[in-house]
């Protein structure tokens, strides 16, 4: 596996988390811009652990060391917000109480001041999304594909710097499934950003392509 911190993109330089006597992350890794580093493992080995750490909001109990950087930036030394990182979880989270339009618009970073270019980028992403006229909508009215949606729009409009895929397609039906793994790998490569997918399904990781880590008893590296 690569690893280095001198290049663009993500790297992961000999991250250790452990929680007590257990080490539940041993890993180093570089994520080019567009690709996906896939980590598996079963259910509490871990895996989302890792994205709590990069992402900032590791409860303090786990012990961590190992060096985080993109495009050569020390993440780690950054604020959570400062960051951008972008995260996917298995559930949309959409705010109940905005609309559609409003749900993405409250991503968009703050130096786009103007109501219209806000509301404009929005109704973009969302036709992007196949969602076109989907602005007023109620989040509660839309169907579970639908939701997916619009939470990978709420975090593209964000500008992210990676993207971290928190099992995102888990509670979709298969074919919605393999349409959204469809959506979020082509929008990613578009975007051109590292990502860091953790999973238990085999069939994530295929579609993903590139790096997978194994996790768990057994775990290893492979292409």
């Amino acid at each position: 596996m690569r690893h280095g911190d001198n290049r663009s993109g993500l790297s992961l330089s000999n991250i250790v988390i452990r929680l007590g006597s257990d080490t539940l992350i041993d890993l180093s890794a570089h994520v080019s811009s567009g690709e996906v580093l896939t980590v598996m493992g079963p259910s509490g080995s871990g895996k989302s652990t890792l994205l709590s750490f990069i992402g900032g909001f590791l409860d303090p109990v786990f012990e961590t060391a190992g060096e985080v950087t993109i495009d050569g930036v020390d993440l780690l030394a950054l604020p959570p917000e400062a960051r951008r990182a972008g995260i996917l979880f298995q559930d949309p989270l959409l705010f109940p109480h905005m609309s559609v339009g409003a749900n993405i618009a409250f991503a968009i970073p703050a130096d786009v001041k103007d109501r219209r270019a806000r509301r404009h980028i929005a109704a973009c992403i969302l036709a992007e999304m196949d969602l076109a006229g989907f602005e007023k909508r109620d989040p509660a009215t839309l169907s579970g594909g639908q939701k997916a949606r619009v939470a990978l729009a709420r975090v593209l409009v964000s500008r992210p710097r990676l993207l971290l895929l928190d099992e995102p397609f888990s509670k979709l039906d298969t074919e919605l499934r393999a349409q959204m793994r469809s959506l979020v790998f082509a929008k990613v490569r578009d975007a051109d950003l590292p990502v860091i997918l953790v999973t238990h399904d085999e069939a994530d990781a295929k579609a993903a392509g590139g790096v997978v880590h194994r996790i768990g008893p057994g775990g290893q590296p492979h292409a």
